[in-house]
């Protein structure tokens, strides 16, 4: 097709059928651009068909009070505009920028449009807290350790946990015997979003950082990236035994990790390197080789490393599920904090072999 100032897309009646059959919006390739067309309140508009955000396919949206919204993440653009809507109005909230419009006009019952007239694109910004998608890179310093407690609590009304009584302990004798530094890093102290399955639309619309991270401020799951991608370098996980799974926080931010593992198969990038999980599973109920299995599978497809004998568990058994003499066997076991320590000692072990074999290669 040769190229001129205004061309025609086709006759405004079919476009009319056309679009009513479609929801009122279809792309059309014209000229090799990626036209959104769409007819609205009697009017024609035209922008680029693409979401600002990742690449969206807007005509697979719905139409929202003269907007279009993106499947993937839910941005919304002015369908004459391509102006983006502010997804909250909070000073720190992300911008979807302004998507390229085009001129419309009608000449003899036929819809023309101006392509080389195309506004500009105005690329979109994320809140400041998008530090976290720096390229992955220890610090100097001494070890350090995280640890992770997935106990779901109401800290209204905070109660007795053996994985957290235990890994609070573990934590304050590796700072003063083995000299690491340490973070105690609470799930339930957290409010973060559930994963909303934006990998079930599109692989590429499961982002690093999470969408939802870099969409909303207030989502405190960037602590959790920064702790497991930036700063540590052993990271040592509590949770209870439920059902005979983990816990229900170990799984809400297991569904969020999957854009650490997805950068793995989308771009070839791990970010997570030489750096080793341990944990530490306590319940009434038995299946602890179940939950550490899982737990193991998982924080090896991030990219974990983990030392030999990599957990430490207790449970009473099914059979004998009393939870008031759990509390008190946990409590009360010189064993079972002994054995935690050994834990994350040989994590730190092997950790320590990890930067040694980097700081050599630097050098």
């Amino acid at each position: 097709m040769q190229k001129t100032d205004w061309i025609e897309i086709g006759k405004t009646e079919d476009l009319i059928r056309e679009l009513s059959a479609h929801g009122f919006i279809k792309e059309y390739i014209l000229q090799e651009k990626k036209v959104l067309l769409s007819y609205v309140d009697g009017k024609f508009g035209a922008i680029y068909s693409r979401c600002n955000h990742m690449g969206g396919p807007l005509a697979k949206g719905r139409i929202h009070d003269g907007h279009v919204e993106c499947p993937w993440h839910y941005w919304q653009f002015d369908l004459k505009t391509g102006q983006a809507k502010s997804p909250t109005q909070e000073p720190l909230a992300s911008s979807g920028g302004c998507l390229p419009s085009y001129p419309l006009k009608i000449e003899n019952g036929n819809l023309l449009i101006h392509l080389q007239n195309e506004t500009e694109r105005v690329r979109p910004s994320y809140n400041p807290m998008q530090d976290v998608a720096r390229e992955p890179k220890r610090a100097p310093g001494r070890l350090r350790v995280l640890g992770l407690s997935t106990t779901a609590m109401d800290p209204q009304h905070p109660r007795y946990s053996t994985s957290e009584d235990l890994l609070k302990s573990t934590l304050q004798k590796a700072q003063d015997e083995l000299h690491v530094e340490t973070k105690f890093l609470a799930l339930s102290d957290l409010k973060f979003r559930h994963c909303e399955g934006f990998y079930s639309k599109s692989e590429k619309a499961c982002t690093w950082p999470c969408s939802i991270t870099k969409m909303d401020p207030a989502d405190e799951m960037i602590q959790v990236y920064e702790a497991l991608v930036h700063w540590a370098d052993v990271v040592l996980v509590g949770t209870p035994i439920r059902w005979g799974a983990a816990s229900s926080l170990y799984y809400k931010m297991a569904e969020r990790l999957n854009s650490v593992q997805n950068q793995i198969t989308l771009r070839d990038r791990v970010l997570i390197q030489n750096k080793v999980a341990a944990f530490i599973i306590t319940g009434g109920q038995d299946n602890i080789q179940a939950v550490a299995g899982q737990m193991l599978t998982f924080f090896g497809e991030l990219g974990f490393m983990a030392p030999a004998f990599p957990f430490v568990a207790h449970s009473l058994g099914w059979s004998s599920e009393d939870m008031e003499k759990n509390m008190d066997t946990v409590q009360q076991s010189q064993y079972l904090r002994e054995q935690s320590f050994e834990l994350v000692e040989r994590a730190v072990q092997l950790a320590q072999k990890f930067v040694n074999t980097q700081q050599a290669a630097e050098l």
